[in-house]
């Protein structure tokens, strides 16, 4: 089993989406693993593939959707023929408060993402849904026309909802929301002020709650602390700013409110696997390398 780096074509957007064809082709069924999110589409053909302990046979128009860091492996090609898009995306990248609210679930707090394949299987219109988004996406990546990167951004937004929905129909709707005025108000103060240094102690006021309960609060909203989701906010924006900003790296710590060079290069390390000029290096000569002029057409 390896670790797959996915070398994303829009360094922005954190995405790579690509057509394979096979045919009769023996597969080594390499078990593989990687930190973004994985959806498959099948337009021609029949292919299973394996997630963790379970196979799935996808025919023409199967999606199917493997979740970050679960292991899987393509096992067989069924058909003579097998026509399919495979899609990655980075869903830090797509984190807005909006999806924030759903951390639990689309953070597999709750449990793997793949475990709503079933819903996707057994609904025609989920999957047609999911379907024309990745091939909205696969078209709006290779023709590269003004105004792609919102609609792959929305089409993105469409998949998450699929999933959204999916838990919703899987459990009667009766799963109580988290509360999103309390909320929201948060991840504004929080994206507004990354900069500063953020006090639990001011969130907890403008919330109207008491320091320790709005702790316990947080965390089981949301799945993980107050702490940690404000250092994945500024990681995020730190992302941003290598890619945006030629700035030195000292420069671009102070922007996103850390002033220990330490801790900021264990904080990226952390969440990216690499340290902040690794991140860039890999990121910009990707998208070099898979220019809107070098994209394939078919």
């Amino acid at each position: 089993m390896y670790d797959e780096r996915i070398p994303y074509q829009d360094a922005m957007l954190c995405i790579k989406v690509n057509q394979h064809m096979k045919i009769r082709e023996p597969l080594l069924r390499l078990w593989h693993y990687h930190r973004e999110l994985e959806w498959l589409y099948i337009q021609e053909g029949s292919l299973q593939i394996r997630v963790q302990e379970q196979v799935y046979t996808l025919g023409p128009g199967g999606v199917l959707l493997v979740g970050s860091s679960q292991p899987h492996a393509t096992w067989t090609v069924v058909s003579e023929k097998v026509i399919y898009l495979t899609l990655h995306f980075d869903l830090n990248a797509y984190s807005d408060p909006s999806v924030m609210l759903y951390y639990r679930t689309l953070y597999e707090i709750d449990g793997p993402l793949s475990r709503f394949n079933e819903q996707f299987h057994t609904v025609p219109q989920l999957r047609e849904d999911i379907g024309r988004a990745i091939s909205g996406i696969y078209h709006e990546m290779h023709c590269r026309r003004r105004g792609s990167e919102v609609a792959i951004g929305l089409y993105v937004k469409q998949l998450l909802l699929s999933v959204l929905r999916s838990e919703s129909e899987e459990e009667g709707e009766n799963r109580e929301l988290p509360p999103a005025s309390n909320l929201r108000q948060v991840f504004d103060y929080v994206e507004r002020h990354l900069s500063d240094k953020i006090e639990m102690d001011t969130i907890s006021k403008m919330t109207n709650m008491s320091y320790h309960y709005f702790s316990k609060y947080f965390k089981k909203t949301i799945g993980l602390s107050f702490v940690q989701y404000v250092n994945i906010q500024r990681i995020k924006k730190a992302e941003r700013l290598l890619l945006t900003e030629q700035a030195k790296i000292t420069e671009i710590a102070e922007k996103v409110g850390i002033t220990n060079m330490t801790h900021f290069y264990q904080l990226f390390k952390r969440y990216n696997r690499c340290s902040p000029k690794e991140y860039a290096l890999r990121l910009t000569t990707n998208a070099d390398k898979l220019s809107p002029s070098s994209a394939p057409t078919s």
